[in-house]
C-alpha cells in the first residue's frame, strides 16, 4: 500500500516538472529557444541575422590578426551590420594595410574604416581609461532623450569615441552631441548608418506616425556614411 507521503511527493515532484515544462514552453514561444538573446533582438535595430553575422565577422577578423602580427600587434574589431572598424595598434604603414586588406576579404564584411594607429602598443593604463570612458559615454547615451542608446556601438581608443549604428540623422546628431560631452573625450567620431524615421516605424502597428519634428532628409535607408565624420568636443 502506498503511504500518503509518498503519494503526496510524487504529486509534489509531478507539478515541479509539469510547471518546468510549461515556462519551459513558454519561453521557446516567445524567443525562439534563444532567451540569452533576447534583450539584444528586443532593442537592436538589425536584424537577428545581421547581429549573428557581425559576432562571426568580429571572430574572424580576430583571428585573422592573430595570424598576421602573432603577438607583434594590438588589433581590435567592431562590427556593425558589415561595417568593420579597426582599432588599436601596428608596428608601420604596411601591416596597417595589411590588416585592413585582410580584414576587407573576410565574407559579408561589407565596408572597412581602418583606424589603426602605427607606433608602440598603447600602455595598459591608456586602455583601462578608454575602457571606463566607453562605460561613462554609454551611460550618458542612455540618459539623453531620444537616442536609441541600445542599437548603438561605442568604442573608445585614446580617448576617440568611435560611434556605430542604425539611426536617424537627427539621432546620430545628438548621440554625437552627448558622447562629446563626456569628461575626458578627445574627438567623437560618427560612423553611423542613416536611416529615415518612416522606415523605423512599425508596420503591424497602426497607431504609429512619422516624427515631425524629424522629417527625413535621406532616402529610406542609405548606405554608411562615406567619410569618418569627426565632433570636437565640448
Amino acid at each position: 500500500m502506498k503511504t500518503p507521503f509518498r503519494s503526496t511527493r510524487r504529486v509534489l515532484l509531478g507539478s515541479a516538472v509539469l510547471c518546468a515544462s510549461i515556462l519551459s514552453g513558454c519561453g521557446a514561444l516567445v524567443v525562439g529557444g534563444t532567451a540569452a538573446t533576447t534583450a539584444i533582438v528586443a532593442t537592436d535595430r538589425r536584424t537577428v541575422g545581421e547581429q549573428v553575422e557581425d559576432q562571426a565577422i568580429e571572430m574572424k577578423v580576430a583571428a585573422e590578426m592573430r595570424r598576421l602580427f602573432e603577438g607583434t600587434a594590438r588589433v581590435n574589431a567592431a562590427s556593425y551590420a558589415g561595417l568593420v572598424l579597426l582599432t588599436g595598434d601596428v608596428p608601420t604603414e604596411q601591416a596597417k594595410q595589411q590588416a585592413g586588406e585582410a580584414a576587407e576579404k573576410v565574407e559579408k564584411v561589407q565596408r572597412v574604416v581602418n583606424e589603426l594607429r602605427v607606433g608602440e602598443v598603447t600602455p595598459i593604463s591608456v586602455r583601462s581609461n578608454d575602457t571606463w570612458l566607453t562605460s561613462k559615454v554609454k551611460t550618458a547615451l542612455i540618459n539623453t532623450r531620444e537616442v536609441p542608446s541600445r542599437t548603438i556601438n561605442v568604442t573608445t581608443e585614446r580617448g576617440v569615441v568611435y560611434l556605430l549604428g542604425k539611426v536617424t540623422n537627427d539621432e546620430g546628431q545628438r548621440a554625437a552631441i552627448a558622447a562629446s560631452g563626456v569628461r575626458g573625450v578627445n574627438k567623437v567620431v560618427k560612423l553611423f548608418h542613416i536611416v529615415s524615421p518612416e522606415s523605423l516605424i512599425d508596420p503591424l502597428d497602426n497607431s504609429a506616425q512619422p516624427q515631425q519634428s524629424a522629417p527625413a532628409s535621406t532616402p529610406a535607408e542609405t548606405a554608411p556614411e562615406s567619410e569618418v565624420q569627426a565632433l570636437p568636443v565640448q
